[in-house]
């Protein structure tokens, strides 16, 4: 037998650091795995790829992310470093003659952080000079435009309309201040929607080159094709055309969101449908690109106190946060998603969603059964042990992202109050219960280099140092299986990835050193050599 590809001289930490190892591949999958030297496939292969020692961990998996999304803040202004209102601005001026088009667009700000915030809508106005500006938040639950923008999207610049699982921000006279929530973005989203097919396949592939260079193998899009998510119904053409150009380094499972599915003719025998044209559903699709769960949102962000909560938020009396829609309809909505066929991935922060997902989900499971892709409750902002409990034992896959804890965790913890804090963004108390638990960042929200995710799995230190629920801290062996083993039975592909075992896809991160024996301090930092899929290398530093 000729391999396809065999590679010399590795080490493989999860399992053995004494001693280095070789491993063949044929096709994409390992095939043999045997000492350095003594293999019985000393034979040529069509590559041979010498990792030089490297230390080789299952290709790293992200359940959570936004590919799209994330590559397109490549390719605009970045505000993720500003602190100040005339970082902003400067940032504005400087690129007004670059931008290309008509509208002015700037990505990765957190008002948050601003020293001297808000933003002032009269000199976003006098800089853009009658040009709309769009300013993305990097929680994606809220955008800052100028007054351009508001009148072209019918907002004005004093609404008087009411938006439903949204606000539109106004001053104490009733104008508008630019900064809209939730659903009111979308009057803003449909002005530039859809995007076009090459400048999707562009962030793509923006997007997978960054993936690679960070060990990252696979990557679950959570919410495409529709929606203030979405950014065009084309989504996974786009994804499909990206692919066979050879523009996707990774493979990808997609989430299509509940308002991209819709109503189809149906035989009076069949479940009345809610699914996507030719009855298309979960699972479509091979190892390189798969459609995964669809995608619901049921309330908002912690920060943006629009995460429904059965508490109000601290310093905030009076409010709760809210869903996005009425439950009742949002969950007919989904189970009607399900009698079709699809998973539920269900966005839900604060813990009266996570209820509302976790009782959506257990009648979904009841009366269909569970699928084979796990349905699944994205971030689980406020989590309580009750809530955990009922999780693992509905085989339910909660992903949360602790990095959240490094990027927001004090004003996080300001919002909550401490009661609340403990029960913020699981992961040991997950695995204490049985459930799975897997790797994610949502990119481009938070950092999402998989090793400083692991990292803050590890630490929960939030920017000021301080603990963030220090009793949900794991091991650095756990925080890896959650980025490989995990992050595979959460997406269906157990038994296939997130190990590096005979009959396993060879999906390979090769890192510069030990991570079980690098100080907890110092994992962000480990450099990453090489990152291989299916045999393939797709990034060598």
């Amino acid at each position: 037998m000729q391999f396809s590809t065999i590679i010399r001289n590795v080490h493989l930490p999860l399992t053995e650091t004494n001693r280095l190892y070789d491993i063949a591949v044929f096709g994409e999958q390992i095939a043999n795995i045997a000492p350095a030297g003594e293999a019985p496939f000393a034979s040529s292969a069509h590559t041979e790829f010498d990792a030089e020692g490297s230390y080789a961990l299952p290709g790293f998996n992200d359940v959570h992310a936004h590919s799209v999304w994330f590559g397109e803040t490549l390719l605009e202004i970045s505000l993720a470093d500003a602190r100040k209102c005339s970082t902003v601005y400067d940032a504005l001026k400087r690129s007004l003659d670059e931008v290309k088009g008509e509208w002015i667009i700037a990505s990765g700000f957190n008002p948050h952080l601003l020293d001297d915030g808000p933003l002032d809508i009269n000199t976003l106005d006098s800089i853009t000079k009658g040009r709309p500006l769009l300013i993305k938040h990097n929680s994606g639950h809220a955008i800052t435009v100028n007054s351009e923008a508001l009148e072209r999207a019918g907002i004005g610049t004093h609404p008087e309309q009411k938006i439903e699982g949204g606000t539109i921000n106004v001053d104490e006279s009733g104008k508008a201040t630019g900064v809209l929530d939730e659903n009111a973005m979308r009057p803003i989203n449909e002005l530039l929607e859809p995007k076009a097919l090459p400048h999707l396949e562009k962030a793509l592939a923006a997007a997978s080159k960054v993936y690679a260079a960070e060990g990252l193998t696979s990557v679950t899009d959570a919410g495409i094709a529709g929606g203030w998510i979405g950014h065009s119904p084309l989504e996974l053409q786009a994804y499909q055309n990206a692919r066979d150009n050879n523009l996707l380094r990774h493979r990808v499972q997609t989430m299509i969101t509940l308002d991209a599915l819709h109503d189809l003719p149906h035989h009076a025998d069949d479940p009345k449908a809610l699914t996507l044209d030719t009855g298309m559903r979960t699972g479509l699709g091979d190892n390189r690109l798969q459609i995964g769960p669809t995608k619901i949102f049921t309330d908002g962000s912690i920060l943006g106190t629009t995460a429904a909560m059965s508490h109000d938020y601290c310093q905030c009396a009076g409010n709760s946060g809210y869903f996005q829609h009425d439950p009742e309809a949002m969950q007919a909505s989904a189970l009607r998603a399900a009698a079709s066929g699809w998973s539920l991935a269900m966005h839900a922060l604060g813990d009266a969603a996570v209820d509302l997902a976790i009782d959506t989900i257990d009648k979904a499971t009841a009366a269909y059964g569970r699928p084979t892709i796990p349905h699944r409750i994205e971030h689980g902002g406020v989590t309580t042990d009750a809530q955990v409990q009922r999780i693992a034992e509905l085989d339910i896959a909660l992903a949360p992202q602790p990095h959240f804890i490094k990027a927001f965790g004090d004003s996080m913890a300001e919002l909550l109050g401490p009661d609340r804090v403990k029960d913020s963004y699981p992961a040991k108390r997950l695995l204490d219960a049985g459930a799975v638990l897997p790797g994610s960042s949502d990119r481009p929200v938070a950092e999402g280099a998989p090793l400083k995710v692991i990292q803050s799995f590890v630490e929960r230190l939030t920017s000021s140092n301080n603990a963030y629920s220090p009793a949900e801290r794991i091991s650095v062996r756990q925080a890896i299986d959650a980025y490989t083993i995990g992050s595979a039975r959460a997406t269906g592909w157990s038994g296939h990835k997130g190990k590096i075992e005979e009959g396993f896809l060879a999906d390979i991160t090769f890192l510069q050193q030990n991570p079980l024996e690098t100080p907890t301090e110092e994992l962000s930092t480990i450099p990453i050599n090489a990152t291989m899929r299916g045999g393939e290398i797709i990034h060598r530093a």
